[in-house]
């Protein structure tokens, strides 16, 4: 079939296998050419078929000739209708992996259950024995609680009080005035369940019970602060709390694996396109501000080179992993300089329907929101009839 991007929204119904194939690709040609990390040789990512926790499999395997395992939660390929993009860059990895002789085998299902857990941990033990690395990158609006069997729904709301500001339509360029209604409790609440740290802990107790940690193991999650003009309703709304969650479960896991002297951190990273940030008011402004602001600096980073970054600089650096006073690593800092947020907050100012064309980086926000579907890659004939019913090796 020929594969054209349709959209609904803050979402594209259809992903292209070459395409997401060729972004594989250029993400594993970009971690060889910085050269090798001294990174763990058995890795776990959970939520690993998209955006860092993909970029972070690929750094692992490509960075330093790892053993893989990654789970994800996509929906598979049928006649006449592709898979989700995340489908068929795990079958790329997969299939790049083996070209280059690495152990790398997925698991597709609800990384919030005990069964996935379960399904995880066996083939641990059967191929690997141990793991050194636990990535935890899930991102999920919802999660059906392994112990009460309830469906919590997560939401992005302001606490306190209404909030006000601009947005824009990145389809049609059009900048808005968006009003959004304080949270309740129960969306906070709900938010925590989904976004925070208690299925990092559940994953990381059910491995350690099982004795497939190894000694001196270490684990990852993925946080996100951002700047003032996003914070009402991010970093100080319902999603903020639930990362507060998250950086408070870092130092509970490091205390639970003490006697295996592991340690659990959280990555503070940069604003980027992912189909989660393209629906949160406010955002999709902030970020083609952004991305216009760091190009002319020099400073943009996509996902793999922030988590290349991550991997050679702060976690693997043969040192010290340097912190912030909270305890977290900071790969946002480039974005959060000082010099690009106030030139940032400047554009901010000015941004209009009429203006963003010149002072924003809309073309490229748009692109890289296609590139997520495997849309607007250069080296791939998108008019060529393409065969959508691709397959992950180690699932079938």
């Amino acid at each position: 079939m020929i594969i054209e991007p349709r959209m609904r929204g803050f979402i594209c119904l259809t992903a292209h296998p070459e395409g997401c194939a060729q972004s594989v690709k250029n993400q594993i040609n970009y971690v060889t050419s910085k050269g090798k990390i001294n990174s763990p040789k058995r890795v776990l990512v959970v939520g690993a078929s998209t955006g860092f926790g993909l970029a972070s499999r690929i750094t692992a395997a490509f960075g330093n000739d790892a053993a893989t395992i990654g789970v994800f939660f996509e929906k598979e390929p049928a006649e006449g209708k592709t898979a989700t993009p995340g489908w068929y860059n795990s079958a790329a990895f997969e299939q790049e992996a083996k070209k280059a002789g690495l152990y790398a085998k997925s698991i597709n299902g609800d990384a919030f259950s005990k069964e996935i857990k379960q399904q995880t941990i066996d083939m641990i033990k059967a191929d690997l024995g141990q793991v050194d690395l636990v990535v935890y990158s899930l991102a999920s609006p919802v999660r059906m609680h392994p112990e009460t069997g309830v469906l919590h729904r997560s939401s992005l709301k302001p606490i306190g009080q209404v909030f006000s500001d601009k947005t824009v339509d990145f389809h049609t360029g059009k900048v808005s005035e968006v009003s959004i209604q304080p949270a309740e409790q129960e969306d906070i609440d709900n938010t925590v369940v989904v976004m925070g740290g208690e299925d990092w802990m559940m994953w990381m107790e059910a491995m350690k019970a099982a004795g497939v940690l190894a000694e001196g193991a270490q684990t990852v999650a993925y946080s996100y602060i951002g700047p003032e003009v996003t914070e009402a309703v991010y970093r100080k709304g319902t999603i903020g709390r639930a990362k507060d969650h998250l950086e408070a479960t870092a130092f509970e896991i490091t205390e639970k694996l003490s006697d295996l002297n592991g340690k659990a951190y959280v990555s503070v990273n940069k604003a980027l396109v992912t189909q989660a940030s393209s629906a949160i008011p406010v955002i999709p402004l902030y970020i083609s501000l952004l991305y216009k602001t760091m190009k002319e600096k020099g400073l943009h980073e996509g996902c793999i080179e922030q988590m290349q970054r991550l991997f050679a600089d702060r976690l693997f650096n043969g040192t010290e992993v340097p912190v912030d006073e909270k305890g977290r690593i900071r790969v946002d800092d480039w974005e959060m300089r000082v010099d690009v947020q106030d030139n940032v907050k400047a554009l901010w100012a000015k941004a209009d329907t009429d203006t963003l064309t010149e002072i924003g980086d809309l073309a490229g926000y748009k692109n890289d929101f296609l590139n997520l579907f495997g849309f607007g890659f250069e080296g791939v004939d998108y008019l060529a009839d393409t065969n959508e019913m691709v397959q992950i090796e180690s699932i079938k």
